[in-house]
């Protein structure tokens, strides 16, 4: 599962990637602490943004992959 970020104006940034066998793996520049995702279920997945503020403005989008 792959969570992007798309902030107005601007192009897909990754988040995160979460394989329901290892950790969630953090691009540069983003955190657990900031980015928290619970993975249940391998076709489950919730992406919740800590701490708001207007930087955080954007379309948030999730992908998954079969491999």
């Amino acid at each position: 599962m792959f969570w992007y970020q798309q902030p107005p104006r601007n192009g897909l940034k990754l988040i995160v990637s979460s394989a329901s066998w290892s950790y969630n793996s953090y691009e540069n520049g983003y955190s657990e602490a900031k980015f928290e995702v619970n993975r249940e279920k391998s076709d489950y997945t919730l992406l919740t943004i800590k701490n708001l503020t207007l930087k955080d403005e954007a379309t948030y989008f999730c992908a998954m992959s079969d491999h």
